[in-house]
């Protein structure tokens, strides 16, 4: 394929492209600038492949501008490829750092077969996927919102007495009742609870659309089935779905496990071999909440009202899956424990035997609709 391909490397930016075009038998690339705009994009393709020799392979490295360019790049006729920059290989002793010279090292390196490339998601998905964020981004934008009325409170002195919980209707109604002495101090309670009442409005609408986009297809069937498992519910099931957006390219758990930085890092040499913490690649969403998920192992595996209704439907091969990995994980959670280990540990250690779980309902369904 390199004996007979035109490489190209791109360094993509908010407003700029930089690019280098690696000619078959060359090692000089072609280099030019070209702006981050679709009429410049379009030229750019165009002059790649008047001056291309044979085939042509464009790569660029994930990031902030997203996928757009692939997709414009694809639609024009050329083969383009998202790499993760995680991954590429980097020389310890090179310090110097430019548009020009990544151009030119995205290109070299996909020639050599040394680059990783990403699995993009399609429009839709990628849609899909940042609902889900912005979900996220609403629960913590409220979090902040509860601590700054709380630590208002706090500093005056004033502290809920009602009960073990805060923000239930008791501590709702109790915030509401409160009166102060200075109207400042009114105006600015108000205020924080004006703005966590706007932020409790917006999780309860992305809540909807979550839900909402769930009963559709092609995450009706996964999230179902997800959902059967303690746990997990609608959202933690949705954000599984969208971050991973294809269970198919995972041929099995180990796989889908290093995908999520689930695995212990290595560093190991000769006859010495030393384990270190979780690697923390891959996807940060995903390995959230299934940690999140992790802790209710804890427990002892009962099957309540909200459970026994989510798994209304389902065939009993899911069930019975989601029930062995029920009383699995609470033994190993209970052994870790014993044995003296930190509970985050123990909670990592759970979520990443909880992916094997997964992968098993899932993998099979997505292969036979393949």
């Amino acid at each position: 394929m390199g004996e007979s391909t035109t490489f190209v490397g791109l360094d993509a930016h908010k407003k700029t492209i930089q690019v280098a075009m690696l000619l078959p038998g060359r090692e000089d690339p072609v280099e030019w600038q070209a702006a981050n705009e679709l009429a410049a994009v379009r030229r750019m393709a165009k002059k790649i492949q008047k001056e291309a020799v044979g085939g042509v392979r464009v790569c660029y490295e994930a990031g902030p501008c997203g996928y757009s360019l692939q997709r414009t790049l694809r639609d024009l006729g050329m083969d383009c490829v998202v790499v993760a920059p995680s991954l590429i290989p980097v020389k310890p002793g090179d310090r110097i750092k430019t548009d020009k010279r990544d151009a030119r090292k995205l290109a070299a390196l996909d020639r050599a077969g040394l680059m990783t490339e990403v699995h993009p998601p399609t429009a839709g998905e990628e849609s899909v996927r940042d609902l889900c964020r912005c979900r996220e981004d609403a629960k913590a934008d409220q979090l902040r919102a509860r601590h700054r009325v709380l630590k208002m409170l706090l500093r005056r002195g004033i502290r809920w007495e009602g009960g073990k919980s805060s923000w239930t209707q008791a501590h709702r109604a109790w915030l509401r009742s409160l009166s102060f002495d200075h109207p400042a101090d009114r105006i600015v309670f108000d205020d924080y609870l004006l703005a966590l009442e706007h932020l409790d409005e917006r999780v309860r609408g992305l809540d909807a659309a979550i839900q909402a986009t769930a009963q559709e297809q092609p995450y009706k069937e996964p999230v179902a089935a997800l959902r059967c498992f303690q746990g997990i519910d609608t959202v933690t099931a949705m954000t599984l779905a969208a971050e991973l957006h294809d269970f198919r390219r995972f041929q099995s758990p180990r796989q889908l496990m290093a995908y999520l930085g689930l695995v212990p890092s290595e560093h190991s040499s000769s006859e010495s071999r030393r384990l270190g913490s979780i690697t923390k690649a891959g996807n940060c969403h995903a390995r959230r909440v299934l940690i999140e998920s992790s802790w209710h192992y804890r427990h002892p595996p009962r099957v309540g009202p909200k459970l026994r209704g989510r798994r209304q439907g389902q065939s009993a091969a899911v069930i019975a899956i989601a029930d062995k990995a029920a009383q699995r994980l609470h033994r190993r959670f209970t052994r870790l424990q014993a044995r003296g280990k930190p509970l985050p540990k123990v909670a990592v250690a759970i979520a990443r035997e909880l992916v094997g779980f997964l992968w098993s309902v899932i993998y099979p369904a997505s292969a036979r609709t393949a």
